[in-house]
């Protein structure tokens, strides 16, 4: 089995930009898998990356961010998701976890060589990470049920062209984890 390791992206997010109303509605329903991902691969001494923007808070811990977005319209989902102190917390500069952040060195270090992305949005974020994990050399695994977009029409097409272009699997989460 593949040392895996489960990011979470953007899931941190006060949601107070344009658009918002529509990502919120599709993100309500990724919030219980990813939920029961992030458990699950506790469980499974898996570790779990929050792969985060920073809203311009790049002096700010972790927690401050956490607190700051808390104050916005997906306060129900971070309090379930809130980051623990086992668990490894990145800020992102723009779209991609890999993009000007310390990610790819992070997980070598760890020995991870599969990925399980999650989180929003799916045709940005979502996207963009997978792109740059597969040119880094990742396998992946990009759960349908846990990631979102502002349209579920964008999700949809995300999800096609991160399998197209990566051959990952992209099937629902379905209680178990998947080996890679």
């Amino acid at each position: 089995m593949a040392n895996q390791a489960l990011l979470i992206i953007d899931m941190i997010n006060r949601m107070d930009f344009i658009g918002a109303e529509n990502l919120y509605s599709h993100t309500v329903d990724i919030v219980e898998p990813i939920v029961e991902l992030k458990q699950l691969a506790k469980q499974q001494g898996i570790p779990v990356i929050y792969v985060n923007d920073n809203f311009g808070m790049w002096k700010k811990s972790y927690d401050e961010l956490v607190d700051y977005c808390s104050d916005g319209m997906g306060k129900g989902w971070i309090d379930r998701l809130r980051p623990t102190e086992d668990d490894y917390f990145i800020y992102k500069p723009k779209h991609s976890g890999f993009y000007g952040t310390q990610l790819n060195l992070m997980l070598k270090d760890l020995g991870i060589d599969h990925l399980i992305l999650t989180g929003v949005a799916g045709d940005m974020c979502v996207l963009f990470t997978a792109k740059d994990a597969y040119i880094e050399g990742y396998s992946m695994w990009v759960p349908e049920n846990a990631i979102a977009s502002e349209e579920q029409v964008y999700n949809e097409a995300a999800l096609h062209i991160i399998h197209r272009l990566t051959a990952c699997d992209i099937s629902a989460f379905n209680g178990k984890i998947h080996e890679a």
